[in-house]
């Protein structure tokens, strides 16, 4: 497996995540707040996995 398929796969698997998030939370939080959010737990996750696997 290239490493560069997992992390298109884990990009793509986060971002449609988000998105069902988003769409579910409704119009009680700003949209900013939650992209910041996501982004951030989008981060975290990049990190998390990479170390993980060793790159």
């Amino acid at each position: 497996m290239q490493k560069s398929n997992f992390l298109l796969g884990m990009g793509i698997g986060v971002t449609v995540g988000s998105i069902a998030v988003a769409t579910m939370t409704g119009g009680k939080k700003t949209s900013k707040n939650i992209i910041g959010k996501t982004l951030k737990t989008m981060g975290e996750v990049v990190d998390a996995v990479s170390s993980s696997i060793g790159m």
